[in-house]
């Protein structure tokens, strides 16, 4: 596995020696959280019940103008810990009965994310989640393999001129799409457990944005290129909330009309995918959790 010295964890490959300075991710060779615990907002299969035992990680591969979590993604809120309180967190998550432990953007610790799973490998009896934004390297999700049973990746945009716009990633949709194929492949078709959780398996989340229901028209195509119905799960979200710099697009400074929602489900009701849609009062601040720490760099 990569380490730090010379950092390609994530597309941009930045090369740099992140013991020295920070990286496009704004993250140095130390691990950052902003918020361990469960979690009750995800899909049905990987909530369940009793919560998904999330951890959010600060910094971000990619600089989406609308980001909710931008106090973690953009303004490194977060609070530094070590891989031996990261396997602890693991550990005490599982001991409040978690169905899972949900990765949300661990790419630039990846490093210190597996050493922190070796650790405990023999006592962590749940599935592990990487919850991504989608903008990942093939290479990092082979080094994942053996270590995630469920993928949980964005597939945000198909056209580059909106993705560079609104994200600062031109290549995100050809990159995302080889990621999600390769996690697929590691995973296989969705296989859930006797209480209904996700136990294997990828879920691909789709958040529609207001005036673009024909981009996302053809994320699902593609979608329906890349596999058969039953080899995906596909979450299509309807809780965009225009915040952080959002305000700066106004065609993209509204919530989704429930036109454009329906528009997007009935795409994705021609393909045969199985999943999960979205409440339209979804949108809003009350899905963001508290996040802990500072904001130091």
């Amino acid at each position: 596995m990569q380490d730090y010295l010379n950092c390609r964890l994530c597309p941009r490959k930045c090369g740099i020696d992140r013991s020295t300075r920070t990286g496009f991710c704004g993250q140095s060779d130390r691990i950052r959280i902003a918020r361990a615990g469960l979690h009750f907002w995800e899909e049905p299969v990987i909530s369940g019940e009793r919560g998904s035992g999330t951890v959010f990680f600060s910094g971000c591969t990619l600089r989406c103008c609308f980001c909710q979590n931008y106090e973690i993604s953009q303004q490194n809120k977060g609070r530094y810990i070590t891989e031996g309180e990261l396997a602890e967190i693991f550990l005490d998550l599982q001991s409040q009965g978690t169905h899972n432990i949900n990765l949300v953007s661990p790419t630039p610790f990846i490093p210190s994310v597996i050493k922190a799973l070796d650790a405990v490998r023999s006592r962590l009896k749940i599935p592990v989640v990487c919850n991504c934004g989608g903008y990942e390297s093939v290479e990092t999700v082979r080094a994942l393999e053996g270590y995630v049973d469920v993928w949980l990746p964005d597939l945000k945009y198909f056209s580059p001129e909106l993705s560079k716009k609104y994200s600062q990633a031109e290549n995100y949709f050809e990159t995302a799409i080889e990621a999600i194929k390769q996690m697929q492949k590691q995973t296989g078709k969705p296989q859930l457990g006797d209480d209904g959780t996700l136990r294997r398996g990828v879920i691909v989340r789709h958040m529609v944005l207001p005036t673009h229901r024909r981009d996302s028209e053809k994320v699902i195509e593609a979608l329906g290129q890349a596999f058969r119905p039953d080899e995906i799960l596909l979450s299509v979200m309807s809780q965009y909330t225009p915040m952080f710099r959002a305000a700066e697009f106004s065609e993209i400074n509204r919530r989704v009309s429930t036109f454009e929602y329906n528009f997007v489900l009935d795409c994705a009701e021609k393909f045969g995918f199985d999943g999960f849609s979205q409440e339209r009062d979804s949108a809003g601040g009350s899905y963001v959790p508290e996040f802990e720490g500072d904001y130091d760099s």
